[in-house]
C-alpha cells in the first residue's frame, strides 16, 4: 500500500508551501501564509481578522504578526469596526488587490499546465478526490492544528 503521509509530503514541497516565499510580485516576497491571508480577505466582504484567522486555523498572535507586516506591505487595510472598537476588519489596498489577482493569476496558470498532463477525465477525478479529502478532513476533530502526540 502506498503511503499516504508521503504522497502528501511531495506534494506539498512541490506545491511550494515550505518555501520561505512562495512568490513575487511587483517588488513584493509574499510568503505561503501572506499568500492565504490576501486570498480570504479578497474573497470576503471586509472580515474581521478573527474571521480569517478561524478559516485559516491559525492563533490569533501569529495572525495578527502576519497582518500587520501586510499593513506595512501596503497590501492590507486594518479598519477597527465603528459598532465595536474591539474587532478589527481587513480589506485589501488597490496594491493588496493588484498583488491577489496577480498570485491567483499564477495560481491557475499553474494548475492549468499540472491538468495538461491529464485527460479530462483524470482532471475531474482529482478534483473530486480534493472535494472528498476536504469534506473527510473537515470532519476531523484534528482538522486544522496538528495532532497531539
Amino acid at each position: 500500500m502506498e503511503n499516504a503521509r508521503e504522497l502528501f509530503q511531495i506534494m506539498t514541497r512541490r506545491f511550494g508551501l515550505l518555501n520561505k516565499n512562495c512568490c513575487s510580485v511587483g517588488g513584493c516576497d509574499i510568503s505561503p501564509v501572506q499568500s492565504h491571508i490576501l486570498y480570504e480577505v479578497d474573497r470576503q466582504h471586509h472580515p474581521s481578522m478573527q474571521q480569517v484567522a478561524d478559516i485559516l486555523g491559525a492563533d490569533i498572535t501569529t495572525f495578527s504578526r502576519q497582518v500587520q507586516s501586510l499593513v506595512r506591505m501596503n497590501l492590507i487595510q486594518k479598519t477597527m469596526d465603528p459598532s465595536d472598537r474591539r474587532v478589527f476588519t481587513l480589506s485589501l489596498t488597490t496594491e493588496g488587490k493588484y498583488v491577489a489577482t496577480t498570485i491567483d493569476q499564477q495560481m491557475q496558470a499553474y494548475l492549468d499546465e499540472v491538468f495538461s498532463y491529464m485527460s479530462e477525465e483524470e482532471h475531474q477525478m482529482v478534483l473530486k478526490s480534493i472535494r472528498l479529502m476536504n469534506e473527510a478532513m473537515s470532519k476531523s476533530g484534528n482538522c486544522c492544528r496538528p495532532i497531539k502526540g
